[in-house]
C-alpha cells in the first residue's frame, strides 16, 4: 500500500501528520471538496520532464503552471509535461495521479511554487486517490528541501502578479500618419 512508505518516512522522521480517507479524488481540487479545505492548501503535483530528466512540480490545487516562464527561471531550454507512461515506473506503490510531493523519495528534484509555502498547513494525495496526508508546510519544506520558486505558476482569475504585469506592458507608440509627417518636421512617439 503506498501510504506505508510515506507514513513510515513521516514517523521515521518524527512529523506530526494525519492521514485521511475520503471517496476518490482524481484531481486535486476534487481531494480539496472531498476533505473541505481551501484550494490553496492542496499540493498539486505535477511531473515534468526538464531537460531529459524527470522532475516534480509542487503547487496550489487552484494554481497553473505558466510554462515559458518556468523555462525562463530555472534556466533551462526544455520543460515539459511529462507522459504518465513514462513517469509511472518511478512511483512503484502509487496509483498515477495520486503521487505525494515528496520527489525526494522518488530520486526527483522537486520545485515549489513559493504561495505554497504560505499555507500553514497542506494537504496532498498518499499515493491512492482514496488516502491524503495533512502536515505542517514547516515540516513538508524540511523533509523534501524543494527549490522554492517564486515565478512560473500563475492563479487563475486571481490578480496578475507585478511581474507577469511589466513584462505584457509594450510601450505605446503613436503612428503619424504620412500625411501628418509632411506638416510636421518632428515625429510623435509616446510610452505610456
Amino acid at each position: 500500500m503506498p501510504v506505508q512508505q510515506l507514513k513510515q518516512f513521516l514517523d521515521a522522521s518524527g512529523t506530526e501528520y494525519l492521514c485521511l480517507s475520503h471517496p476518490p479524488a482524481f484531481t486535486a481540487q476534487e481531494l480539496a471538496q472531498h476533505i473541505q479545505v481551501a484550494g490553496d492548501q492542496v499540493a498539486k503535483t505535477v511531473i515534468v520532464e526538464l531537460d531529459g530528466k524527470m522532475a516534480m512540480l509542487v503547487m496550489p490545487a487552484t494554481w497553473r503552471v505558466r510554462w515559458e516562464r518556468l523555462t525562463q527561471v530555472l534556466d533551462t531550454d526544455f520543460v515539459q509535461l511529462a507522459d504518465e507512461q513514462e513517469f509511472q515506473d518511478s512511483f512503484p506503490d502509487c496509483e498515477v495521479g495520486a503521487m505525494p510531493p515528496f520527489g525526494n523519495l522518488f530520486g526527483m528534484s522537486v520545485y515549489c511554487c513559493e504561495a505554497l509555502t504560505n499555507q500553514p498547513e497542506l494537504a496532498f494525495a498518499a499515493g491512492t486517490h482514496t488516502e491524503s496526508i495533512h502536515m505542517k508546510t514547516r515540516d513538508f519544506l524540511q523533509l523534501v528541501q524543494p527549490v522554492v520558486i517564486q515565478q512560473g505558476f500563475i492563479k487563475p482569475g486571481g490578480k496578475k502578479p507585478a511581474w507577469l504585469s511589466r513584462s505584457n506592458r509594450r510601450p505605446r507608440v503613436d503612428v503619424v500618419q504620412p500625411e501628418a509627417r509632411a506638416k510636421s518636421p518632428a515625429r510623435v512617439y509616446s510610452s505610456g
